[in-house]
């Protein structure tokens, strides 16, 4: 199975890329995860952020893959315990497809992105940094693959 993370933002400072790295060459050798870093619109005083979300959609767009089942990382998605996200892991496993999950820039993703979900997901009620979702994300993907594999880790 693959996941690929497509994210807006680039040029992650080094503690985001260690701890990243850190989690990703824990997963075990069936689950492939690929980070796909996008460049965030310009924004400045003027911007009109709803065209620098439109653009960064089009980029988004054009990076998912053909036939990818895509998951939205959202504020208003649905909260998962670890123990649902690792159910959830082992149905897309079973499942056969492969999936992206879509991490927005500073104002989210565009609505036309939002609108392509099959799936709305929430980390957190909490707004958290985009730098920090990558490393979280990807150790509850280490985490629900522990839980799969009844390693101990998430004791």
């Amino acid at each position: 199975m693959r996941i690929r993370i497509i994210a807006i933002g680039t040029k992650m400072p080094d503690w985001v890329e260690a701890g990243y790295a850190e989690y990703a060459k824990r997963l075990p050798r069936d689950l492939v995860v690929e980070m796909v870093e996008l460049p965030l619109a310009v924004r400045g005083k003027n911007t009109d952020i709803q065209k620098a979300m439109e653009k960064e959609g089009e980029a988004i767009q054009a990076a998912i893959g053909k036939n990818e089942k895509i998951i939205v990382l959202d504020v208003k998605g649905k909260a998962w315990s670890t123990e649902q996200l690792a159910e959830n892991l082992a149905a897309w496993k079973m499942s056969g497809d492969n999936f992206c999950l879509l991490i927005g820039g500073p104002d989210g993703l565009s609505p036309a992105i939002l609108q392509m979900a099959s799936i709305k997901w929430s980390l957190s009620p909490l707004t958290l940094p985009h730098p920090l979702v990558r490393i979280l994300l990807i150790e509850q993907l280490y985490r629900a693959c522990s839980i799969l594999q009844n390693h101990p880790y998430h004791k």
